[in-house]
């Protein structure tokens, strides 16, 4: 499975790539951080990460792309922005017809260090770590972004191959309806 993590912001926008399978070390494919100048009008700035992400998912393929869900902070600016950059990114990948998981940061954490209190710093080591790499991405949200597709290739894969067989269970075991009882004749008067 090919995820594309995305950890969405309007300054960086972390992309990272990984291959794997759920009981296998994944591997690195790319990582990268869309960044848009802060002067530059806020839909220039989300155009520019559409084009982007547009441009990730035609050339690296995903099964699935996994986004950061957005949270309430306490700056309602930033988390606006974040949130308006989540959205870009879950409607470029609808519009590649890629499946969209939406993983909150706790959850990812939690996939990565076994913690979902961990920081930064703890989710780059492990993220370095599991893909065997040399350093760790920089800046943090390129290492975000390796969390989030390793935590949905762990987590998510099987959450989707569970979901499949459920709704595949519930087409075919779908009952009969019963014969519709005779409707009463209505007369006028």
């Amino acid at each position: 499975m090919r995820v594309l993590g995305i950890d969405p912001g309007l300054t960086r926008c972390g992309l990272g790539v990984v291959d794997g399978q759920p009981g296998r070390p994944p591997s690195l494919v790319a990582v990268g951080v869309i960044r848009t100048p802060a002067d530059l009008d806020l839909s220039r700035r989300l155009l520019r990460i559409e084009t982007e992400i547009d441009a990730w998912i035609a050339e690296h393929r995903p099964d699935a792309v996994a986004v950061e869900r957005v949270f309430a902070q306490h700056n309602v600016q930033t988390v606006m922005g974040t949130a308006q950059a989540a959205g870009v990114a879950m409607l470029a990948a609808a519009r590649r017809g890629c499946p969209v998981a939406l993983h909150t940061p706790s959850e990812v954490k939690a996939a990565i260090t076994g913690s979902g209190r961990a920081d930064k710093d703890q989710v780059g080591g492990m993220v370095t770590r599991i893909l065997r790499l040399e350093s760790t991405p920089k800046p943090a949200d390129a290492a975000d972004a390796l969390a989030l597709a390793i935590c949905h290739v762990w987590r998510g894969g099987a959450q989707n191959r569970l979901q499949e067989a459920v709704d595949r269970a519930r087409r075919n075991q779908r009952p009969s309806l019963p014969a519709s009882p005779p409707r009463p004749e209505v007369r006028s008067r």
